[in-house]
């Protein structure tokens, strides 16, 4: 087996939050269990090759699995630290699925892993502007995921 680069580890616990990020949205849409959306994302979607040619790069298969576990056994609490961040009028309930989906894997990587929470707040950034590519969202993500960070890790700021 050969040694993969810190870089290599990098892009690949970067790719496994994006496909977290998927598989929590499509466990919401279509009412799908963790296991089987689990499997079906180690099977056919990382490294797959989609339409256009590109190849999608390998996540890190342990983080992965544990960014699904954490973000579902944490989803009430994460919930709740998203409902602070947002303004009153705006609830869990009524912002975008790929956005909740985000703040759910990003709020379990915040309790659940030693990862700095400034790290955090710039990786899902990023998995935010691969799915929302005009921008817009960005800054509201930031927002949120700030003040998620201050509630999850006060000592960090």
């Amino acid at each position: 087996m050969t040694q993969l680069s810190g870089n290599q580890k990098r892009k690949m616990k970067s790719a496994s939050r994006f496909y977290a990020v998927q598989a929590l949205f499509q466990m919401e849409q279509s009412d799908v269990g963790i296991d089987k959306v689990r499997r079906e994302f180690l099977e056919f979607r990382f490294g797959a090759e989609i339409d256009d040619g590109t190849e999608m790069i390998d996540g890190d298969v342990e983080f992965f699995a544990k960014l699904l576990e954490q973000a579902v056994n944490w989803q009430v609490k994460i919930d709740q630290m998203t409902d602070r961040a947002l303004v009153a009028k705006w609830p869990i309930a009524r912002i975008d699925p790929t956005l909740r989906a985000l703040f759910r894997v990003a709020g379990a990587e915040m309790l659940a892993f030693e990862t700095p929470p400034k790290v955090v707040i710039v990786e899902y950034l990023d998995v935010a502007s691969a799915f929302f590519p005009d921008g817009k969202e960005a800054r509201f993500v930031n927002a949120v995921l700030d003040h998620m960070a201050r509630e999850a890790k006060p000592e960090a700021f």
